[in-house]
């Protein structure tokens, strides 16, 4: 797997101060992409164990609150079997620090259902996300006032809670301001 990006206190892609790491390779495609370089798998530089490495030492740190996967695509099956490893570490030396990902996969018609996505990676994947914002970027839909999100299609799911409970469970936003 190749990646574009690290983003070391990112503010933009969940909740609190956040390591970001934007995978290269998406198949989506979606008009107008912030970021439609990722979409080539050769885009970057090559995911490598050094790499994984810094990204744990940047989220040491008790002011990071923990990892978020942008892309690219990260649920793309090779990306899948790259990250899977990586997420272990993360959640072995980081288990109070949350793992956002973000994905136009749909987590209930295409993460937990057969679709292009689905590999033998995909349910321990998503055993390891905290949050998943789900669904393609839509141009028509694009709204700049929503939080942790470009379009009103895509949906902030508590992953943990909805795979528990069987059913789609918003995640809740923290409170921001006093």
């Amino acid at each position: 797997m190749n990646y574009g990006e690290i983003k070391l206190c990112d503010i933009a892609n969940g909740e609190g101060v956040r390591v970001s790491l934007f995978v290269s390779g998406c198949t989506h495609h979606c008009k107008n992409c912030f970021n439609p370089q990722t979409w080539s798998f050769d885009y970057g530089e090559p995911f490598t164990k050094e790499v994984e490495d810094k990204i744990l030492k940047e989220l040491e740190p008790s002011y990071i609150d923990g990892l978020s996967l942008l892309g690219g695509e990260p649920f793309e099956p090779s990306n899948q079997r790259a990250l899977v490893p990586f997420l272990k570490r993360v959640r072995e030396k980081y288990s109070d620090k949350t793992i956002w990902c973000y994905s136009g996969y749909l987590f209930d018609k295409e993460l937990l259902s057969d679709s292009r996505a689905r590999c033998e990676c995909t349910d321990e994947m998503l055993s390891m996300i905290d949050v998943l914002v789900d669904g393609e970027f839509v141009e028509a839909l694009h709204d700049i006032s929503l939080a942790f999100r470009g379009s009103s299609n895509q949906r902030i799911i508590d992953v943990k809670a909805s795979l528990k409970e069987n059913k789609i469970i918003p995640h809740k936003l923290m409170k921001r301001g006093v």
